[in-house]
């Protein structure tokens, strides 16, 4: 019952002042990009705040978190870590699957703050964009972030990595930074309920450019599931 009463006072509490924050940063995209990652920011703070004093829901990171010209590549196991990664780094770049951008109002904030559109049943072309958009965010000096597994992943499972990823790593020539999350254990993909606990970050060991692509991903796949048989 508690945990129920929760996650309801979660909902309100978060989508009602989500509206407000993606009305204002459409109002603010009339003086300036840097205006709508901010509000983006502020957004990000907000969802913190709400997990941690309505859900009870702590984060911890383990490990040092390299800053600079990296490929970030994250675990992903629930909402949580999509949104909270505008924590972790400095106007990051994230790579979306391009359904999302057709969400009313959300959409147009998430192409106007830079969010990177993926277009899973385009093939080749949809490579060729992710790579020009991947390249224009590095020369920018924004962090670029990636969930290789495509969609969310319960808790413990560790499917291959998309193409995506081998694509990027060849293609932009940078170190690999693998993180590791455990969010679905508290806060389950398709589930309502959201339970109290912690969620770990866990940063594995910097994966050098170059490498050869199939020892390249396992080392990436093995780093971002090292959470998984934690309880």
């Amino acid at each position: 019952m508690i945990t129920a009463l929760r996650s309801l006072a979660y909902m309100f509490a978060f989508y009602s002042m989500s509206l407000l924050l993606v009305l204002t940063a459409l109002l603010v995209a009339f003086v300036s990009p840097v205006a709508v990652r901010r509000v983006a920011t502020a957004w990000a703070y907000l969802h913190r705040f709400c997990t941690r004093w309505l859900l009870g829901q702590k984060v911890r990171v383990e490990g040092e978190l390299p800053q600079g010209d990296y490929l970030y590549i994250i675990k992903h196991e629930s909402m949580f870590e999509t949104i909270d990664i505008l924590c972790l780094f400095d106007r990051p770049a994230i790579a979306a699957k391009r359904e999302l951008f057709d969400i009313p109002l959300w959409g147009r904030v998430a192409r106007q703050y830079g969010l990177i559109p993926i277009e899973r049943s385009a093939g080749a072309s949809a490579m060729r964009a992710l790579r020009t958009a991947a390249r224009k965010c590095v020369a920018e000096g924004r962090p670029l972030c990636l969930f290789p597994e495509g969609t969310r992943v319960p808790h413990g499972e560790a499917p291959p990595l998309k193409a995506g990823f081998a694509g990027l790593y060849a293609l932009l020539g940078l170190p690999v930074v693998p993180i590791a999350i455990d969010s679905g254990r508290v806060s389950p993909r398709g589930s309502f309920l959201k339970r109290a606990g912690v969620i770990t970050y866990k940063v594995g060991q910097v994966v050098p450019a170059g490498l050869d692509r199939h020892l390249a991903e396992a080392r990436v796949h093995a780093a971002i599931n090292a959470l998984n048989n934690r309880v």
